[in-house]
């Protein structure tokens, strides 16, 4: 049997960085068993997927070294490897668990479904779908289909029982049947869900074994019973351990960078950022600390994977990172730093910017020091203003945080109209709003362009700066954080 592994991000949002780390994982499994490493591109979030975002973990995972052996932009004999290209076949497969019975028509109107779940959570029952339509008789739901009802296609759950597997790092894990939600498998607008592409995927890619995070263990069951209905044997699955912030929660972009492009831009070498997320869930047979993954490949073993919850230390990171810059001789130091920041990919979008600025090219550096570099360490005294308080301030890179997270085109317009509209929608002068942006991202009042400047930094540098602000404007309370997002609600 050949060792077919694979990762499957969505492109809904910039490559994070758990992308990196699984996509470690199942490339140095099937190369040390000799076998081949997919890339498959789950898009079928149709509102959130994007053309840019696609491309962008393409050139995440090359950065970062983890080559595919398959996958969308360069083919193989399993495509096709991009969801929203595969309908036909999630169709086919639909019709054969609908008329296998293992799944059910659903015409429950998001209302209703809203209203038993809010029932379910006042008796303090695990909000599911409670099978309001399994019973519906077969040629009604013709003849509502026919009518061009809408509805959607649910995975058939058993009520009674156990669901029993085996997990190849944790051994055998038990969940009740009445803790599993009938899944909805297609939905009215016919694309499917993860759980049913998935599973379909798998099997058609002839994947061998899945090396996924622990948060997918809930859905195992899900899987299993679709395996099951379809007659296909499971591959092997191991779920390992996720990535932890420092208080053990799991690594959110509200407490760490979570995108591979903040790493890629603060300037971390791929080989150092790979070897520590290596040490993330694995050990070396000697404990050594520092490797590289052609290393972990020719030692890896299964049985040498962690299941604890590993703390993503940034500090540990930049030791790591340093040793490694201190290792290159001056020749290679100076090529990456030149494939870092000095390039015609990376000057390009500011050159513009800075041409119109210049009268000489000793002014370009204090122009774009904190594009190219980190900005200065900030203090409260930074942020004073003739009209807003601390608190003001505090109160608008919050917002302007929450409003930015729910961004999905990073453009300099899109930036600015997403600004312009909080602004407004919290009474603020766009001048005075913007005051504390340009000091948070910046370190100083002025500055090139402000959204120009934003669109250029990217989603993660400028998440990591507003937050720090913050915290130098004496941080937020988990009491004053709730009222700022009661705040932040009340206006959008």
């Amino acid at each position: 049997m050949t060792v077919r592994t694979r990762v499957a991000p969505s492109p809904t949002g910039d490559p994070h960085v758990g992308t990196a780390y699984m996509a470690l994982f199942n490339r140095v499994f099937a190369k040390s068993q000799g076998g081949r490493f997919i890339l498959r591109i789950e898009d079928t979030d149709q509102a959130r997927s994007s053309a840019a975002s696609e491309q962008a973990i393409y050139d995440a995972l090359r950065w970062a070294g983890l080559d595919w052996d398959e996958g969308p932009d360069i083919g193989g004999d399993f495509g096709p490897y991009r969801q929203s290209e595969r309908l036909e076949i999630y169709r086919r497969h639909a019709d054969r668990l609908l008329e296998s019975g293992a799944a059910f028509r659903c015409f429950c109107t998001q209302e209703r479904l809203d209203e038993v779940r809010r029932a379910q959570q006042s008796r303090r029952e695990t909000p599911r779908y409670d099978g309001h339509c399994l019973a519906l008789d077969p040629h009604e739901v013709a003849a509502r289909v026919d009518r061009g009802e809408p509805n959607v296609v649910r995975l058939r759950v058993p009520e009674e029982g156990d669901c029993r597997f085996e997990d190849g790092l944790r051994g055998e894990i038990v969940i009740p049947w009445r803790q599993v939600d009938s899944q909805v498998l297609v939905k009215s607008d016919g694309f499917p869900t993860y759980h049913l592409a998935v599973v379909v995927d798998d099997h058609l890619m002839q994947i061998s074994h899945v090396l996924r995070g622990e948060e997918w263990i809930s859905s195992f069951p899900k899987h299993q019973l679709l395996y099951h209905a379809f007659g296909w044997p499971m591959p092997a699955h191991y779920h390992l351990p996720l990535l932890r912030n420092p208080d053990t929660s799991k690594l959110s972009k509200r407490k760490n960078p979570t995108g591979l492009n903040y790493y890629r831009r603060s300037g971390y070498l791929p080989e150092a950022l790979l070897n520590y997320l290596g040490l993330m869930g694995y050990s070396m047979p000697d404990e050594r600390e520092l490797f590289t993954v052609d290393e972990m490949t020719a030692a890896f073993d299964l049985n040498r994977v962690s299941t604890g919850g590993p703390v993503f230390d940034l500090a540990k990171l930049d030791w790591m990172n340093g040793h490694y810059i201190r290792a290159l001789t001056p020749g290679q130091f100076m090529d990456r730093v030149a494939d870092w920041a000095l390039n015609r990919d990376n000057l390009s979008p500011i050159a513009p910017l800075v041409q119109t600025r210049t009268e000489r090219f000793i002014d370009i550096l204090p122009q774009v020091d904190y594009l190219l570099g980190e900005r200065a360490k900030l203090t409260a005294a930074d942020f004073e203003h003739k009209t807003l308080s601390v608190e003001d301030c505090r109160r608008i890179l919050d917002h302007a945080v929450r409003r930015l997270e729910t961004l999905d085109d990073w453009q300099r317009d899109a930036l600015y109209t997403a600004i312009k509209s909080l602004a407004d929608a919290m009474d603020i002068k766009m001048r005075d709003f913007l005051s504390p942006l340009f000091i948070a991202v910046s370190g100083r009042a002025v500055t090139l362009p402000l959204f120009d400047s934003l669109a250029y930094l990217g989603r993660d540098l400028v998440r990591s700066r507003l937050r720090s602000a913050i915290e130098a404007l004496g941080g937020v309370s988990k009491k004053e954080g709730k009222r700022l997002e009661r705040s932040y609600r009340a206006l959008v």
